[in-house]
């Protein structure tokens, strides 16, 4: 049976994206220099309250790619699979095709 994450608060649960290391035919890419921080987000938590205790959405919702801090977030393995939480205002931002 496989567990799923529901995160509490703010926290989103991001599985990052890794760029391919070998091309269709079986060529191996070098690392590039730049590559992009990024994740796709598995699942959100319901948001945080403010001080009159109104409800404060997450900004992002499943499916969305997004930037990611070079570090930070809480590695957490569920059924074999790596994935990161985060807090809301740590994401950078929303990446679009």
């Amino acid at each position: 049976m496989a567990k799923r994450l529901l995160p509490s608060l703010n926290r989103i649960l991001v599985e990052k994206i890794v760029p391919p290391s070998k091309t269709s035919v079986g060529i191996l890419l070098p690392e590039k220099s730049s590559k992009l921080n990024s994740g796709k987000i598995i699942a959100v938590g319901p948001g945080d309250r403010d001080r009159d205790g109104k409800l404060i959405p997450v900004s992002f919702k499943e499916g969305d790619v997004v930037l990611l801090p070079e570090y930070g977030g809480t590695q957490v393995k569920l059924a074999e699979k790596e994935y990161h939480l985060y807090r809301d205002d740590d994401i950078m931002g929303t990446l679009l095709d």
